[in-house]
């Protein structure tokens, strides 16, 4: 289940470079699995790329998944909390508030081409000064490719009502459930009717939609530890492989194979 998001902590800056300087040196976080980072907010933008393991990010307005294909995009002041899946290796990149307007104004995982994971990587493994010339080529080449990486839309929801938290936070918790949304609304004292009503009103999706994309959202997380299709779709409640494989390729946009091949590649 995601961190709790809670406005503490900010954490502030004092200047608005024009580019990079000194104080916006790329930083190495390793993260053990299950390891949470508290909800906090920065006046500037941050790229978070999980060069081994898989890292979730979540909002007011959603949870992203984001495993080593992906890329995370969080613009400044969104107050976002983070959870490691596997031992998980976050590379963060500063980005001065000048330049995030060259990104979107709202967090967005993006695909990771292999130019820009090597870019990215050559900017968080050497040691020299963020100012030089080579590591200003480098960050120009990361938001070249950002600027024509294809965005991921696969943005879970997460609603406010306390209602329909309860509910989405035993399905967080245990995402295989088959229990129904009746039976759910008798385990947290609400009626199958007014779920099914916030589910629409809040979330803009069905209760069926919004299950099925948290278990999307958890497959990326296994099909990125190389865990393999058919144990994939048994441990997240589907049915059979099939009914998996159709879901996950009319969302992701991929079979779960093919996904899984693009991970394990991008961890080698």
């Amino acid at each position: 289940m995601p961190p709790v998001l809670r406005q503490d902590i900010p954490v502030t800056r004092q200047h608005e470079p024009v580019f990079l300087s000194i104080d916006d040196a790329p930083a190495c976080e390793p993260m053990a699995h299950g390891e949470d980072i508290a909800a906090h907010f920065h006046d500037y933008g941050q790229l978070r790329y999980a060069a081994s393991g898989a890292l979730v990010t979540a909002t007011r307005v959603g949870t992203w998944v984001a495993p080593a294909s992906r890329i995370m995009w969080v613009p400044p002041f969104s107050v976002h909390s983070s959870h490691a899946y596997g031992r998980t290796d976050v590379r963060v990149l500063p980005v001065p508030a000048a330049l995030a307007e060259q990104l979107p104004p709202e967090p967005s995982v993006f695909v990771a081409s292999a130019l820009m994971r090597e870019a990215y990587l050559a900017m968080t493994n050497d040691r020299e000064p963020v100012d030089s010339p080579r590591a200003r080529l480098l960050f120009e080449v990361v938001i070249a490719e950002l600027d024509r990486a294809p965005q991921e839309s696969l943005r879970l929801p997460e609603p406010n009502d306390v209602r329909l938290k309860a509910v989405t936070d035993l399905l967080h918790a245990d995402p295989a459930s088959p229990a129904t949304l009746a039976e759910l609304g008798h385990r947290t004292g609400s009626s199958e009717r007014t779920l099914s009503r916030l589910f629409g009103s809040e979330l803009s999706m069905s209760f069926h939609q919004w299950r099925t994309l948290l278990r999307i959202q958890r497959a990326l997380l296994e099909l990125s530890e190389d865990a393999s299709v058919t144990d994939t779709a048994m441990r997240l409640g589907w049915a059979n492989p099939s009914s998996f494989i159709e879901a996950f390729t009319e969302l992701v946009g991929q079979t779960p194979g093919r996904y899984r091949s693009t991970a394990r590649a991008a961890h080698d």
